[in-house]
């Protein structure tokens, strides 16, 4: 009895060690302390996902506040390689889903909501919006992360 009452202890504390096992290793302080908002717009032109600004410009390795608009009578769902990793993501709310392949954002029809995050290191990448309704035409823009300020 003392033997079962031993292992159910270990797997009851394994169980609540688990999570924190599978989080990943905290960010290092970010290159600033500001956190200047950004607005990103999504539409939807001849039934295609169009984002604004085409070039959306962030400083690099900086908590960044994206206010996410969208006018589009879809889904859409807002990637950028590497950038909607958990690790990154400091919070999110509004009409905003994080997929499960953690590489984008859905933003609901019609939606609004505010994404804070710690942006890449410095360069630049594609980003993309896709429609629910048009997978295969996506509309893709440049992210350019920018040394931050000193």
């Amino acid at each position: 009895m003392m033997t079962i009452r031993r292992s159910l202890a270990v797997m009851v504390a394994a169980l609540i060690a688990g999570p924190a096992y599978s989080q990943s290793k905290p960010l290092a302080p970010p290159a600033s302390d500001a956190m200047p908002p950004v607005e990103l717009t999504v539409t939807l032109e001849n039934g295609k996902p169009v984002c604004a600004p085409a070039e959306l410009r962030l400083s690099a390795d900086t908590n960044v506040e994206l206010h996410i608009v969208s006018t589009a009578n879809a889904p859409v769902t807002i990637t950028a390689d590497g950038q909607f990793e958990n690790a990154k993501v400091l919070h999110a709310d509004g009409d905003l889903v994080h997929v499960m392949s953690e590489k984008g954002y859905t933003v609901k029809q019609n939606g609004k909501g505010v994404l804070r995050l710690r942006t890449m290191k410095a360069g630049e990448t594609a980003y993309g919006c896709t429609s629910t309704r048009n997978a295969d035409a996506p509309f893709v823009g440049k992210l350019v992360l920018t040394p931050p300020a000193g």
